[in-house]
């Protein structure tokens, strides 16, 4: 039986993070505010292959006339699912992958992940 101690699953690379599914729609509404969020996050914490589930909160001003399509939202997030990638770093992948396509500086991205050995971490990017 082996022994839990020093056990490590396997996972992806960031390579396999599928921004190509992103899409924005046109949107006039340039100055409003806009705030998606889900509590279905999850990706794999590289040091250990478990899983690193929370809450994602994106936040944002579309400036450059664009809005994210929540449906290709939903397929880059679970994306990450199997994927390799620290809780920091998956919060500034998302943030960079957003800023492009949306082509706006008013961008917030938030991750709050669920408690793990007595810690609950929670990472900010970017500014409204």
């Amino acid at each position: 039986m082996p022994e839990a101690e020093g056990e490590r699953f396997p996972f992806k690379g960031q390579e396999h993070i599928q921004t190509d599914y992103l899409e924005t729609l046109d949107f006039e509404g340039r100055d409003q505010y806009i705030r998606t969020e889900t509590e279905e996050f999850v990706a794999v914490c590289p040091f250990s292959g478990l899983p690193d589930v929370g809450r994602l909160i994106i936040e944002y001003y579309p400036r450059g006339g664009r809005c994210i399509e929540l449906k290709s939202l939903k397929y880059y997030v679970t994306s990450f699912k199997d994927v390799g990638i620290y809780q920091e770093e998956a919060t500034l992948r998302i943030y960079r992958d957003l800023r492009r396509v949306l082509e706006t500086d008013s961008l917030r991205v938030t991750t709050v992940y669920n408690l793990r050995g007595g810690f609950r971490t929670t990472a900010v990017q970017g500014e409204l």
